[in-house]
């Protein structure tokens, strides 16, 4: 059963063995908490979860139809041009609980008239949040209800707690020699991670593993990470001063709704399904 959680905000519980996850369909599906044997392994600002105005930040965001940040903030279809802001609205909508137990939830979110103005695609998403101990596994699931092939550029933004202070001996492991550095904006060899840096938001362009493992510092439990291999892109932001470090998979890079590079597309009447995997 639901209960009444931060601002009031109906949220659901997973549980399982020594874990539990936490679960606010009306902001965009959020999962705001896992705690494995009382090791929280999310960052969550609670001032951003309660303001409505405000996107939160923390927990595991879902960006959808888009990840990143378009140009100009518009993409055309045809010779209409249209207008999304950055990472989409799905993690701004509020979902609709569809089937909920113990170890198991599962939302969906459709198409409405609010979503064919900025996305002109009939579509429905369904995200399956199931925990098996220690794992915690999102399926998500799409669905093209439109004449046209559906478009999807899919990533997942979790917020991982990594306190500032100790972000020296943090580590994301990867084979990547490449990365779009968004602070440059432009391609940079990549030789590594400086957690401990003002800002790092690197694009690793050639990441050549389905996941990877995120080691927290000094006897905290390590995350180890998996998912879909539609997953192109392996994303690593923190900023100085925060107990954060996002490692995030994307299905392309930021703009492919404009470029057309890296898009994935569902024809009509098909689904499609992407998985993401935490454990700790």
């Amino acid at each position: 059963m639901p209960f009444q959680g931060l601002g009031g905000l109906e949220t659901y519980v997973l549980e399982d063995g020594e874990a539990r996850v936490e679960v606010i369909p009306s902001r965009g599906a959020l999962v705001t908490r896992m705690n494995v044997g009382g090791d929280e392994l999310l960052y969550l600002d609670e001032s951003t979860v309660v303001d409505l105005s405000k996107n939160v930040r923390g927990g595991i965001p879902v960006l959808f139809p888009i990840a990143g940040k378009l140009p100009g903030d518009t993409y055309p279809v045809g010779r209409q041009a249209y207008s999304m802001t950055q990472h989409g609205f799905a993690r701004r909508l509020p979902w609709t609980v569809r089937q909920a137990e113990r170890e198991m939830l599962v939302l969906g979110l459709s198409a409405t008239e609010e979503t064919l103005r900025q996305f002109p695609w009939r579509f429905d998403a369904q995200l399956t949040l199931s925990l098996d101990g220690p794992q915690l596994t999102l399926d998500f699931d799409v669905e093209n209800r439109d004449e046209r092939p559906l478009p999807v550029h899919l990533g997942f933004h979790p917020y991982f707690h990594v306190l500032d202070m100790v972000k020296a001996a943090a580590s994301v492991a990867t084979d990547a020699t490449k990365a779009w550095d968004n602070r440059q904006g432009k391609v940079v060899p990549f030789r590594g991670l400086n957690l401990t840096a003002p800002e790092v938001d690197l694009h690793l362009l050639d990441h050549s593993e389905a996941g990877t493992t995120l080691h927290r510092g000094l006897g905290r439990r390590p995350v180890k990470l998996t998912w879909s291999i539609e997953f192109q892109r392996m994303v690593v932001w923190t900023l100085q001063g925060k107990d954060f470090v996002c490692v995030e998979p994307w299905t392309a890079s930021a703009g492919a709704l404009a470029t057309g590079e890296g898009l994935l597309h569902v024809a009509p009447g098909e689904r499609f399904s992407l998985i993401f995997g935490i454990g700790a």
